[in-house]
This record gives structure tokens, sequence and C-alpha cells, in this order.
């Protein structure tokens, strides 16, 4: 009976050690695999430092870290270039596809529109937004239009049949710094003049 039990617990460790060593040759064959491009590299974390002009990519799955080293930072990340490593380093904004820096987005995920560096579903105030670039392009609107002014022809006021009056409108100092495309500030019309000048009003010199 004892001699069955002995048989029994060895071919159980056998068993086993077949299995452990099954499992550390696809580990070794799965970290060979991530860790192209490493320097140094952990069985348990993959990549630790790259090659030069490699981007150290780590992510995290659950409580565990991983690191890879790529060629480009894949979307949603920016690559950082420093003394000992490069990083791809994450955008802070989730809806941002590829950025510059941290907080200055370049380019916006589907069902937002970017403008100055940030994400939104809807455009601010004063812009609007282009379907093809997905883009929120600032909009002028001017204030309200001036009254008409006097009716003159070659800067008279008189003495002639028809002359012309114009009006304007103001720009807001910020569509002024942005030198945005307004629509028009000036508008010109004809109008009816005095043919006589009252008191021989002559034509300025």
């Amino acid at each position: 009976m004892q001699w069955i039990i002995f048989m029994l617990v060895l071919f159980i460790s056998s068993m086993e050690m077949l299995t452990q060593n099954r499992w550390k040759k696809q580990a070794s064959a799965g970290l060979l695999e991530n860790c192209t491009g490493c320097v140094l590299c952990s069985e348990d974390n993959g990549c630790i430092t790259c090659h030069h002009r490699l981007f150290l990519l780590i992510w995290r799955d659950g409580i565990r870290q991983y690191g890879m080293c790529v060629h480009t930072c894949p979307p949603g990340y920016f690559g950082v270039r420093g003394l000992e490593v490069n990083r791809c380093t994450k955008c802070r904004s989730p809806s941002c596809e590829s950025c510059f820096s941290r907080d200055f987005c370049m380019k916006c995920k589907d069902k937002f529109y970017l403008y100055k560096g940030q994400c939104f579903r809807q455009c601010p105030p004063g812009t609007a937004a282009e379907p093809g670039t997905r883009e929120c392009q600032e909009t002028c609107e001017p204030g309200p239009w001036s009254e008409w002014s006097a009716c003159t022809h070659e800067s008279r006021t008189c003495g002639c049949k028809w002359g012309v009056e114009t009006r304007v409108r103001e720009l807001p100092e910020a569509a002024r710094e942005e030198g945005t495309a307004c629509p028009a500030l000036l508008e010109t019309r004809r109008c009816r003049m005095k043919k006589h000048c009252p008191g021989g009003e002559r034509r300025p010199t």
C-alpha cells in the first residue's frame, strides 16, 4: 500500500515539474518577443530601457506594469526624448488622439473638435465647427452698424445730384488679434444730394 502511495506522489511531482518546465519555455519565448529593442528587460515587466532612438512605452494591466520599446508612440501618447531614456508619455485628455505635449492636443478623437490645443464635444461660443478638419474656427461678430454718414460727392455735401453715404461697424479686439476673416465692416450706398449749396459753398481745395 505504501509503495502504491509513493509511486502516486512521484507521478504527481513529475507532472508538476513537466508543467513548470513547459510554462518556463513559453514565458521565455514570450519574453524574447516582448523584449525586442530592449537594453534591459524584466521577465515580469518587459522592457526597462531601450536602444537609442526607440521610445519606452509603459502601460498597466490591472496592478501589473509592462514596458515595450517602440519606434513611434501610439495614439494618445507623445514622445519625450531624455538623456537616459526616451519615453512615450500619455496625453492628459482621454479625448485627445495626438498631442504635442501632455496638455496640448493636436488631433482629437471622433466626435470631438479641436480648439487651441483642447478637445470639445461642442465648439465654444464665438467659434464654428469645421467638419473636414474637426477643428473649431474663430468666427467674427462685429458690433452694430453706425448711423449713415452725410451724403457727399468729392467731399462736398451739396452741388451735385448724386452722392455716397457710408456706415461702419467696429471689430472686437479679440477678433483683431486673431486675424479672423470677418464680414463687411463698411457699407456704402448712393444718395440724393442738394443741387444748390446755400451761401455759395465752394469745393474745398
